[in-house]
């Protein structure tokens, strides 16, 4: 084993040219956690060191988790995947699609063709789509006046599709409503249900929708990248939400989620004990859309996201990004991954037996040099192999 020295190192070189405020990286093989380091700082207001103890909001670092804890359902035959999700969530019966809008301003909506399921959520293949890559979906939530999803209030959810469901992948609110399935089969809420049977189980003491007291002594702040340099913001979700958001509301360590992907890893079970079956994690990492393929996606939120095109021709699990073909990183085909807005970033190499979660807290997402350091380390992990 190589020594992790020059891995600190180049979190370190980083942080002090300014690249991000602060990061926070750690690995593992099937053997157990090889690499784990903080750099930097917390909070470039006041300077606080950015340590492995750190709490981020991890974004849509959630969904793989949601997803997670709706395929323990799926396994037990408590939800289903490709029987119409309108049984257990019957406000999606009557789900429209938006056909563009009329002269006057109005959005032109008509019924979906097809019922939607639950494995069109988890792969986002269901027409829901995020309004920050969507000018339509923008538009229609300016007409009329229906709240972002960040504001995890329900009305949030009650927007149109963009395309029928199975048509085409595109990314969206699918596993915010994929969390929903989960609290209406369980009769708990999403984080009673998440405590329970995943991170309890796991051992992810600093995982949650809520940031307790003591948590809130390590939170990292988000940073806005600026002409001028980094801007630390008070962005943070609302600790007394309508709803939680399955999709995007977890705030975490990467020491924490290091366990969560260890487990996916290892075929669904950590430290003797077991989360899902082989067979469910099997499922959950091969393709799951067919012919369909994630397409780029063009930001119209420059504030929130660059554009994204390192997903262009990839496939899609049951909430995992799937690479088809080998990265120059030395990450195998086939391996999982995932991010979050705030540029965190996880991968899970099944063929290698190696896993790395990275994050800083910085805004847009897909930010050119957060992006590059982890594309850095990734490699520098493989080198120690």
């Amino acid at each position: 084993m190589a020594n992790t020295e020059a891995i600190v190192d180049l979190l370190r070189r980083a942080t002090d040219a300014g690249d991000v405020p602060g990061v926070v990286a750690a690995a593992a093989t099937a053997e157990g956690p090889i690499f784990a380091a903080g750099s930097g700082v917390r909070d470039t207001g006041s300077g606080t060191a950015m340590t492995t103890d750190t709490v981020v909001w991890i974004a849509s670092m959630t969904k793989a988790v949601t997803g997670t804890c709706a395929m323990r359902l799926v396994e037990q035959g408590r939800l289903s995947l490709d029987a119409p999700i309108a049984s257990v969530l019957p406000e999606l019966d009557k789900v429209q699609v938006l056909e563009g809008f009329a002269p006057d301003g109005a959005p032109g909506l008509r019924p979906a063709k097809k019922p939607i399921t639950l494995r069109h959520l988890l792969t986002h293949s269901a027409g829901f789509v995020y309004d920050i890559w969507n000018p339509e979906m923008r538009r229609y939530l300016e007409t009329t006046g229906t709240p972002d999803i960040v504001s995890c209030q329900n009305a949030a959810l009650s927007i149109p599709l963009l395309f029928d469901p199975g048509e085409r992948w595109d990314y969206g609110i699918g596993i915010d409503w994929a969390g929903k399935a989960i609290e209406a089969v369980s009769g708990q809420k999403l984080s009673d249900y998440m405590q329970q049977n995943l991170l309890q189980p796991l051992g992810m003491q600093d995982t949650g929708f809520k940031i307790s007291a003591a948590q809130r002594q390590r939170l990292a702040k988000v940073h806005n990248r600026t002409a001028e340099g980094f801007i630390p913001t008070d962005l943070e979700l609302p600790q007394e939400p309508e709803f939680e958001m399955g999709g995007g509301g977890l705030y975490s360590t990467v020491s924490d989620y290091l366990r969560f992907t260890r487990m996916i890893m290892n075929n669904g079970t950590l430290d003797g004990t077991r989360i899902l079956a082989p067979e469910t994690v099997a499922t959950m990492a091969a393709n799951a859309m067919g012919d369909l393929r994630c397409r780029a996606l063009k930001t119209c939120t420059p504030a929130l996201s660059n554009d994204v095109d390192f997903i262009d021709g990839m496939q899609w699990g049951l909430s995992f990004l799937i690479n088809p073909e080998p990265l120059p990183t030395g990450r195998s085909a086939g391996s999982l991954a995932w991010a979050g807005l705030a540029n965190s970033y996880f991968w899970i190499d099944p063929v290698r037996q190696v896993t790395g979660v990275y994050a800083t807290q910085v805004l847009p997402f897909f930010d050119a040099k957060a992006v590059q350091l982890f594309q850095d380390f990734e490699t520098a992990v493989y080198r120690l192999l």
